[in-house]
């Protein structure tokens, strides 16, 4: 039975502003029922304290609480799974690891990463990017633009590779539709909530769009 994926990844970030807790007392308060918690500059001790809080967030709210990589902590936290953005990890093995009931993501930039995700029969959702140039994670995969996504899925399509493909890497509120168009299941979005000066506004704005 296929785990539940939300159509709206909503991701943390290292903001010296902003704490981790705060951006998802804000995210949950307006609506997020799925947080990615993606922090790349504590401890292992600063990471457990700080998910301690938000699960304790998302729990009051009823969102289910990712984790980005930090696989050796999903047993010590109330995490509901780990999404993972090594695209060349051993899927299979990280399964046996967390177990059938913890929610398994990988990141992909090729359709030849989302073949080889798949093949592996044990991942429940792909986030597939970067749309566009994104700050909030830096790095040298080639854009996929729009065109890319229709690309992806075409071929996801032809070959019964059936998997939700969550669009992620600097998507805005403006993207949401087009890239639902495109055939993606959903997006995963942070600096353009985050960093909006209305981040609450933001987030139900691609709800809207989304559901």
């Amino acid at each position: 039975m296929r785990k539940y994926i939300s159509r709206f990844h909503y991701l943390t970030q290292d903001l010296n502003d902003k704490s981790h807790v705060t951006q998802v007392q804000t995210a949950c308060a307006a609506g997020a029922n799925w947080i990615q918690y993606r922090c790349l500059s504590k401890s292992d001790e600063e990471l457990l304290n700080e998910i301690n809080i938000i699960s304790g967030i998302c729990d009051d709210w009823g969102a289910t609480l990712i984790v980005t990589d930090h696989v050796h902590l999903l047993h010590s936290a109330d995490l509901q799974g780990v999404h993972i953005e090594d695209m060349s990890a051993d899927f299979v093995a990280l399964r046996r690891e967390i177990g059938e009931e913890k929610t398994l993501g990988a990141s992909a930039n090729t359709i030849a990463d989302i073949r080889r995700i798949w093949a592996s029969g044990v991942v429940d959702y792909i986030g597939c990017g970067p749309l566009r140039i994104t700050h909030t994670k830096p790095n040298d995969y080639p854009l996929l633009g729009l065109d890319g996504y229709k690309e992806v899925v075409k071929v996801m399509n032809d070959e019964g590779i059936d998997i939700p493909l969550i669009a992620v890497g600097g998507v805005s509120i403006s993207d949401v539709g087009s890239l639902l168009e495109a055939g993606v299941y959903g997006v995963a979005v942070s600096a353009a909530v985050n960093l909006s000066e209305d981040p609450a506004r933001a987030l139900k704005e691609i709800y809207k769009q989304l559901y």
